[in-house]
């Protein structure tokens, strides 16, 4: 079995539709030509033998019917006792994927007519011009090799892999832009570019670069970067109508601005609006679009300060912007309001845009959710959010029906299995599907992935879906349950310390005491809750309405607070770490049933990142649950260990 096509290695099976056997129809377009491609690789390698290319409609058969036009979507549709396959080129694509992975589940006539829920469907690679990738989990970068772009096999098959689960973006680079990266705008990569571009394109996926807004000092050699400057818009209107007529395939530009020291318009007494115009403005006339980072606050806080709250910051200051953006710029906005935490509230800025387009950010590179060396199944999560009602109006009001577009922070890299930890390639899976059909189900995906992967045995599937579908659950008990969030290590983002941030200026503090925990984000308190449409304010100012698991993210709580199931809160806590860690162990151990019916590589890579989750997972355990009891000398009622 070879991993390094994850849940591409189309595996025999015993029996496949006639259809199978003879595929007929003219295609022109790169993607259709792909398309192609894939199903003869596919019927190959499930059948044992190439199926025949016919120019005749013969029956039974796999008939393609090409289209003309720029869609996406696909019809799947019985044809006698045949298929035939109709769509655009992308279309037929990703057609093509879907037939080859029912058939490869087991369903012989799987029809289907689909079509993307979102125009755009990426992912943001956080990859370095040397080679390293920032919050990387899985290696290297494959995009860049010795100080500049590359295109190589992986990039190809890379693609293939986007194609597969409905992805059609790529942003190569980091969103902090440094290095030789700031020379992707200045034409010395232009050929690396191309080639990347082309590759990408023949699978449907278009390229994205990051760039710097200061590029204009920093390449041009002016002496500003101010959005309404002269010079400064001539700088990025020639520069773009050099770039995009070298780059074909070249979608648009992701900034990061006016945060975590990067530079921006607020430099230069400018908004947000008028800085990500100018440069929508400047990519235009080549069709370009301008992916605008929301993550901008205050990370310079004084820890002293209990006004100045992060979770407002992003809402604060582009709410107020609705409606002033160019229609070829998309505000990108994270899940939750902080920074990818385990459990946030979904962010109340995806509800304040309504005449913006907004672009809905996840992470599915492991920051703080155990950086690939621990499970955690997050399209649960994913789902969770998508599905998140609004509450501003009374239809299409959910986070899925209220975004034009949504893109992931990627988890792969060049690591033999792309993703680090072996199981960690399901949340690439199921956020490519998840992208397409925002509605579907992370059970079925799951269940998909594993028998892609590892093969239809019941029992491997059972217990594989087992294992991932509680792993996010059983990540939070043993980490930051409650809402509370961060208490790891600073810089590195792994392992336990409770008070890392705590007098740190990044604005992440929970201002524990001996009696209480958490900052009030009510009316009382910073006044984060009024962010969110009257009905979600009333039911998280309250704390006896807050939702349980997020209790700690919207209210200060002293330690006896009674939770519904009559514990006090300091309980809840040292339960859900001693009952985390039980459950982590419970997940080895079922890892550990399955040898010698998973290939012996897999698992055991998967086995020894377990080894390294139950070492990390007791750590939290412990340090945490000591910590409270060293703060409040309140003991566990169960009598279990806790260290002073």
């Amino acid at each position: 079995m070879d991993y390094s096509l994850l849940w591409l290695d189309w595996k025999r099976r015993e029996a496949l539709p006639s259809y199978t056997g003879t595929l007929c129809g003219e295609v022109k377009t790169g993607e259709g030509k792909a398309a192609l491609r894939e199903l003869i690789a596919g019927f190959q390698a499930m059948r044992g033998r190439a199926p025949t290319l016919s120019s005749q409609k013969e029956s039974p058969c796999l008939r393609l019917e090409e289209l003309e036009g720029p869609g996406e979507g696909f019809s799947l549709l019985r044809e006698g006792e045949g298929m035939r396959l109709r769509g655009c080129g992308k279309g037929l694509l990703y057609g093509a994927f879907y037939l080859l992975r029912h058939l490869a589940l087991g369903e012989d006539f799987p029809e289907k007519t689909s079509s993307p829920a979102y125009p755009i469907r990426m992912l943001d690679h956080w990859d370095n011009a040397d080679g390293s990738v920032e919050r990387g989990y899985s290696g290297n970068s494959f995009f860049f090799r010795e100080g500049g772009p590359v295109c190589t096999a992986r990039t190809a098959d890379y693609a293939r892999l986007l194609a597969s689960c409905g992805l059609n973006g790529s942003c190569i680079n980091n969103v902090n832009v440094k290095g030789n990266a700031l020379y992707l705008l200045s034409g010395k990569y232009n050929k690396e570019l191309r080639e990347i571009a082309a590759c990408l394109g023949e699978y449907g996926v278009a390229l994205w670069l990051s760039v710097s807004f200061s590029a204009p000092m920093e390449l041009g050699g002016l002496p500003t970067a101010d959005p309404l400057d002269e010079g400064v818009r001539a700088w990025w209107r020639d520069t773009c109508a050099s770039l995009f007529a070298a780059v074909p395939n070249l979608a648009g530009f992701l900034v990061k601005a006016d945060s975590e020291g990067r530079p921006g318009p607020h430099t230069y007494g400018r908004s947000h609006a008028e800085g990500a115009n100018m440069l929508a403005q400047a990519v235009e006339p080549w069709g370009g679009k301008i992916l605008w980072r929301c993550f901008v606050y205050n990370c310079t806080q004084d820890w002293r300060d209990t006004k100045t709250d992060r979770a407002r910051a992003q809402c604060d200051t582009f709410a107020p912007l609705d409606g002033l953006f160019r229609d070829n710029v998309y505000l990108q906005a994270k899940n939750g309001p902080v920074d990818f935490q385990i459990r946030e509230p979904v962010s109340p800025l995806l509800g304040r845009l309504p005449h913006t387009n907004s672009l809905l950010e996840f992470q599915l590179a492991q920051e703080y959710t155990g950086q690939q060396r621990h499970v955690c199944y997050l399209p649960a999560m994913f789902r969770e959010v998508l599905d998140f009602r609004l509450r501003h109006r009374e239809e299409q009001d959910t986070v899925a029906e209220s975004i034009q577009a949504v893109t992931a922070v990627s988890n792969t890299g060049d690591d033999y299995n792309w993703t680090g930890h072996d199981l960690a390639a399901a949340n690439l899976f199921g956020f490519g599907l998840l992208s397409w059909d925002p509605k579907a189900d992370p059970a079925k995906i799951a269940r998909e992935w594993s028998i892609l992967t590892f093969g239809n045995d019941p029992r491997v599937t059972e217990t594989v879906c087992r294992i991932l579908l509680g792993s996010r659950e059983t990540y939070e008990k043993y980490t930051v349950p409650l809402g509370i969030g961060w208490m790891c290590v600073p810089g590195v983002h792994y392992g336990p310390s409770p008070e890392g941030y705590e007098y740190d200026r990044w604005g992440t503090y929970h201002r524990a005491t001996c009696r209480a925990i958490g900052v009030e984000r009510g009316p009382e308190g910073t006044g984060y809750t009024e962010q969110y449409a009257p009905a979600l304010a009333a039911q998280y100012r309250d704390v006896e309405t807050c939702p349980e698991e997020l209790l700690l993210f919207f209210h200060r709580v002293p330690y006896s607070h009674r939770m519904k199931d009559g514990r006090t809160l300091l309980q809840r806590i040292y339960d859900d770490h001693f009952e985390g860690y039980e459950e982590a162990e419970e997940m080895a151990r079922a890892w550990e049933s399955l040898k010698g019916r998973v290939p012996e590589d897999a698992f055991r890579r998967v086995q020894e990142r377990f080894r390294e989750q139950l070492r990390s997972a007791r750590e939290w355990r412990d340090i945490i649950n000591s910590w409270f009891y060293r703060l409040t000398m309140i003991p566990d009622k169960m009598g279990r260990t806790l260290y002073l």
